[in-house]
């Protein structure tokens, strides 16, 4: 098996890239979704209700409907506090692996999660970064064989190049992912 990640740079798209690998095929319970929710947007839809809390109802509407549609077709959608980013929701074998041991249990938090989901330590910390920066993942483990087509698959409009981002960020002096909770505040600003 072989470890896909894409970075989106919201969720309506991060959750458009999940439910198209479940319809060319590929398991549900080998795709996961992460998303920062620093500002508690996608909280109330933990439980995959859709319940419009927001001032503006079309587009409360629309967020409840895309968290509640992910919460559906991804196995088990949750929320939880990551050292160094602060609250997510996620859903998929990302979520049971920080909750299993508990993340601070987990060696590296994040970092150490998705090492353990076979992706590069490097890698790892540029999505850990992107992640604490506001970035959604989609980490799908698919067959050796299918890496290619997932990776186009999940290649559109939203997509964020970690890479390119990550080069901003070392310009601003960024060297590394830390979890250190002061930093997730001031991180977020850059």
């Amino acid at each position: 098996m072989k470890t896909v990640v894409g970075t989106y740079d919201n969720i309506q798209t991060a959750y458009a890239v999940a439910n198209d690998l479940i319809t060319a095929g590929y398991s549900r319970n080998d795709i996961s979704v992460v998303a920062s929710d620093h500002n508690s947007e996608y909280s109330p839809y933990v439980d995959t209700k859709v319940v419009d809390t927001s001032d503006d109802a079309a587009k409360g509407a629309g967020i409840g409907a895309t968290i509640g549609g992910l919460g559906g077709l991804l196995v088990g959608l949750g929320a939880l506090a990551i050292p160094g980013i602060g609250p997510v929701v996620a859903a998929g074998p990302l979520l049971a692996a920080l909750t299993g041991a508990g993340v601070g249990a987990v060696a590296g938090g994040i970092v150490g999660s998705l090492v353990n989901l076979g992706v590069p330590e490097e890698d790892a910390n540029l999505y850990s970064e992107g992640l604490r920066r506001g970035s959604v993942l989609v980490i799908a483990q698919v067959p050796d064989a299918s890496s290619n087509a997932v990776t186009q698959l999940m290649d559109r409009e939203g997509t964020v190049d970690i890479r390119r981002q990550a080069d901003t960020w070392r310009a601003s002096g960024w060297k590394t992912f830390d979890a250190n909770p002061e930093l997730v505040a001031d991180k977020r600003k850059m």
